[in-house]
C-alpha cells in the first residue's frame, strides 16, 4: 500500500489500468444498537430498521477493506486534496437486516482522467461494492464516483 511520502499521481494510461482493481473487501455484523443510532442520528423512523437505503453505503465501506486514506492513496491522493464524493447508486435486491454478518466484495469500475474550464484536471474515479448475506446471496450493491482533484497537473 502506498503510504503519504510516496503518493504520485497516476498518468491516464496508470488510471486506467486501476479498473478492475478489488478491494481487499472483509465483513461486518449490523449491530441492533448502531443501526438504531444511525436512524435516530438521521431523525428517520427507528422502525425502519436497517432496510433504510444508507445502510448499504455504511455496511459497504465500513468492510471494503481499505480506510478511506489507503482507498485515496491507490489514486496518488490524500484528504488534503479534497478528494469529494460524486454520483451515488444503490440497489437493494434484499433488504439489510440488524444482527446479520454481511460479506463485502468489490472493485474499481471506472477512470477517467477530465479537464473543467475553471477546475483543472480532475479525475472521476467509480468504484462498485456489493453486500452478501450469510446464506452467501447478494443483498445490496452500491456504486460511487470519488472526485479526485488534479492541481499542478497539466492539461
Amino acid at each position: 500500500m502506498k503510504t503519504a511520502t510516496d503518493l504520485v499521481v497516476p498518468t491516464e494510461s496508470e488510471l486506467a489500468e486501476l479498473v478492475g482493481t478489488p478491494f481487499p473487501g472483509g465483513t461486518v455484523r449490523l449491530e441492533r444498537w448502531w443501526v438504531h443510532l444511525v436512524l435516530d442520528s438521521m431523525m428517520a423512523d427507528t422502525k425502519d430498521g436497517a432496510e433504510h437505503p444508507v445502510f448499504v453505503f455504511l455496511v459497504a465501506t465500513s468492510a471494503m477493506g481499505w480506510s478511506w486514506d489507503e482507498l485515496f492513496a491507490v489514486f496518488g491522493a490524500r484528504e488534503s486534496d479534497g478528494p469529494m464524493a460524486g454520483e451515488t447508486e444503490t440497489t437493494i435486491r434484499r433488504p439489510l437486516r440488524a444482527d446479520e454478518t454481511y460479506t463485502v466484495f468489490g472493485e474499481i469500475v471506472s477512470a477517467q482522467r477530465k479537464v473543467g474550464k475553471q477546475t483543472g484536471v480532475f479525475d472521476i474515479v467509480g468504484y462498485r461494492l456489493d453486500l452478501y448475506a450469510e446464506d452467501g446471496a447478494l443483498s445490496a450493491s452500491t456504486t460511487n464516483s470519488i472526485v479526485f482533484p488534479r492541481r499542478g497537473v497539466a492539461s
